[in-house]
């Protein structure tokens, strides 16, 4: 099989299982958002196992799905920001792949990329659900790092398994064999 093929092949599970746990909800805020079973260790996985052109592209692609499994449409900067920016975020991971604790560090860096875009998504097209007393950036921000943040943790101490890491680095080690 080509390299092309399979960076293809593996990109599109990667989505696949991404978008899928994303549907399944494993806790909801009441302020909003939701932590999913693991969906964005999914997302972060192509450019884990590629680097950062494939997985920001493999990223917005899983943005684009994400939109049309469920669009919440302001405006056309909104819709880039949140869904095409604010999943190609799930890209920067690749920056880290071949670093000591690259998992970690990239997964870290996808979700602060990922809540950079969705703040200011939030910021600047959603001000107006701003909890009483707050301005929309202060809202936005922790709104954002509110769900953002909760599933990092989950995800995080899922990597810290001993038996996930070592299949995750398995799979790798097979994609780019």
């Amino acid at each position: 099989m080509s390299k092309g093929i399979k960076i293809l092949v593996y990109s599109a599970m990667c989505i696949a299982l991404a978008s899928l746990t994303s549907m399944i909800k494993v806790f909801e805020f009441p302020t909003g958002g939701s932590i999913t079973l693991a969906s964005t260790l999914f997302g972060i996985l192509p450019g884990f196992f590629f680097g950062p052109v494939v997985g920001i592209t493999a990223g917005f692609a899983h943005g684009i799905l994400q939109f049309f499994l469920g669009p919440y449409v302001l405006t056309p900067v909104q819709v880039f920001l949140d869904y095409g920016l604010g999943f190609a975020a799930f890209g920067l991971s690749g920056f880290f792949a071949s670093r000591k604790f690259g998992l970690y560090k990239g997964y870290i860096a996808a979700c602060i990329g990922r809540w950079f875009f969705t703040f200011l998504s939030g910021w600047i097209f959603f001000g107006e659900y701003a909890w009483e007393g707050w301005n929309a950036a202060a809202y936005s921000a922790v709104y954002n790092i509110i769900y953002i943040t909760g599933e990092a943790v989950v995800v995080l101490i899922l990597i810290s398994i001993p038996a996930v890491q070592h299949a995750i680095y398995r799979v790798k080690a097979m994609a780019n064999s």
